[in-house]
């Protein structure tokens, strides 16, 4: 369980965060969103207790982070968006040598290791870490987020510049350790991964909280549902709605902000002799809500 209240940090003058509070859950994944300078790194950082707020008190686990942040090191796995690697070693080294920093004894490094490579499809083939593409690095840092088995784990942007192959491998894991329940905050610019992993996300704007809630909570807070209509017209004119697209493949798009404006639409088209191809319901996406919001 994590539980933070009006979190404060300053760097001089400015105010990285300003009052931000939220609970999460044991075996739930919170996606932290924002614009650059949003506060969402100083947010990772405080959590893993890698820095100190200014003021204000988070609790993890029953551990006061803010007193005693060295407490909460050992059930904690940290992966920052730039990981430096050690690149002369090889995958097996690196992840035994943090094994040992966490004091497991040496079979269970060779287990864990053993385990973590086969479940990110991670073969390293004795290569040293630096031989490795920009994505098996991303893996390796995973693993090594990972040799010690902890409960909660903080990701600064776990997806930063992979392929998309890559990409959607190392968030299906993550999702994945929500099964095995584990705790996972993350940062990340590629919305529709937090969309689809998170149970809560906080939207953070300039240092304060703006929105937070599950996916269902803010797409009500944002905008009801709309509707969408995929048709084909012989005269466009003949439909005269000021709310019409032309979609790429040659069919036109009509929106409704109402089921009584798609019955409305509808007739109109038939009128029109258009033929409806599909109509599919639309709902607010975190782009949207981070438009509206603004810088």
């Amino acid at each position: 369980m994590i539980t933070a209240r009006d979190l404060v940090k300053y760097y001089g003058e400015f105010p990285a965060l300003d009052g931000v509070s939220f609970d999460l859950d044991d075996g739930e994944i919170l996606g932290v969103i924002g614009h650059n300078g949003a506060g969402k790194t100083t947010l990772l950082k405080i959590m893993a207790g890698l820095i100190t707020p200014t003021r204000g008190s988070l609790v993890i686990n029953g551990i006061d982070v803010v007193k005693r942040p060295f407490d909460l090191k050992q059930n904690l796995g940290y992966l920052p968006e730039e990981s430096r690697l050690y690149e002369t070693m090889s995958v097996e080294a690196y992840l035994s040598f943090f094994g040992e920093i966490y004091g497991l004894p040496a079979n269970v490094i060779r287990k864990r290791s053993r385990e973590l490579l086969d479940e990110l499809a991670l073969d390293p083939d004795g290569k040293k870490i630096g031989e490795l593409s920009k994505g098996m690095k991303r893996k390796v840092a995973i693993a090594r987020s990972l040799i010690h088995d902890p409960d909660l784990l903080i990701y600064d942007e776990p997806t930063s510049g992979l392929d998309p192959m890559t990409s959607r491998s190392v968030l299906d894991y993550i999702k994945g350790l929500r099964d095995r329940d584990k705790t996972v905050v993350f940062s990340a610019h590629n919305l529709f991964q937090v969309e689809e992993a998170c149970d809560l996300v906080l939207i953070l704007r300039r240092g304060k909280v703006v929105a937070k809630g599950s996916m269902p909570e803010l797409r009500e807070a944002f905008g009801s549902i709309t509707y969408q209509i995929f048709f084909r017209i012989p005269d466009p004119a003949t439909f005269t709605t000021p709310v019409i697209y032309i979609a790429s493949d040659g069919r036109y798009l009509a929106e409704a902000q109402t089921i009584e404006d798609l019955n409305r639409m509808t007739a109109k088209l038939a009128d029109a002799g258009a033929t409806i191809e599909r109509i599919e319901s639309h709902y607010p996406t975190l782009e949207e809500m981070l438009l509206k919001i603004g810088q």
